[in-house]
């Protein structure tokens, strides 16, 4: 049995995955292996704690994978970082930093995954516009928004194009609420088409280790 943990953001974060992957969690448990996503209470926590709870759980669990899938905005928090190339960097060595002060098998690197949402988790919720806009009530307009989606920035990273739109139809976007209900709606393999960036490596990645081809 293979048990991969995903330590995400928060609980909109799970709500969502949960929803967006039931399908590839049902696949996973047929063939005997699990899927759990966990919530840390924000990126910084997820940045500061994430490492050494990856090496825990490895070094006691040698059938078991970690990911760690912070959003990439905001930039610098808890460490210099704008890319995620330079996230990913800093996570894994402070990984192997961990690993190295409880002198464990530098091996379980290779169980240790990190990826990111580009530039946070509503990133699917643009590449879900037809849902996006059913679920606001408004009917579907011209996008206001950089296409591919991956390719917004820190200034207006997509959560905050996502509240925009909401506030436009006199609503407030609701996370743990709104997000899972777009998604459980959305199709997963549209989405790493529409997210080539940084969601498709992650599914893929996660969907090899699931043995879902």
């Amino acid at each position: 049995m293979r048990e991969t943990f995903v330590y995400l953001e928060g609980p909109s974060d799970r709500l969502g995955m949960e929803k967006l992957l039931s399908n590839v969690i049902d696949l996973a448990a047929e063939k005997g292996n699990s899927v759990k996503f966990i919530p840390l209470n924000g990126k910084e926590p997820l940045l500061n704690k994430g490492p050494a709870r990856a090496v825990n759980i490895l070094r006691n669990r040698p059938n078991s994978w970690v990911f760690l899938v912070p959003d990439l905005y905001p930039p610098n928090k808890p460490f210099y970082h704008e890319t995620f190339e330079e996230l990913k960097m800093e996570l894994e060595e402070r990984f192997l930093t961990e690993i190295r002060r409880k002198n464990i098998d530098a091996r379980i690197l290779g169980r240790f995954r990190v990826h990111c949402f580009q530039y946070d988790f509503e990133v699917l919720l643009l590449a879900s516009d037809r849902l996006l806009f059913q679920r606001i009530g408004a009917k579907p307009a011209p996008a206001k928004w950089i296409v591919p989606v991956e390719n917004q920035n820190h200034g207006r990273p997509p959560k905050r194009v996502v509240e925009s739109l909401f506030s436009e139809a006199g609503k407030k976007y609701k996370d743990t609420s709104d997000a899972p209900w777009i998604l459980e709606r959305s199709d997963v393999r549209d989405l790493m088409e529409k997210c080539t960036k940084r969601f498709k490596p992650f599914m893929d990645d996660l969907l090899e280790i699931l043995e879902i081809l």
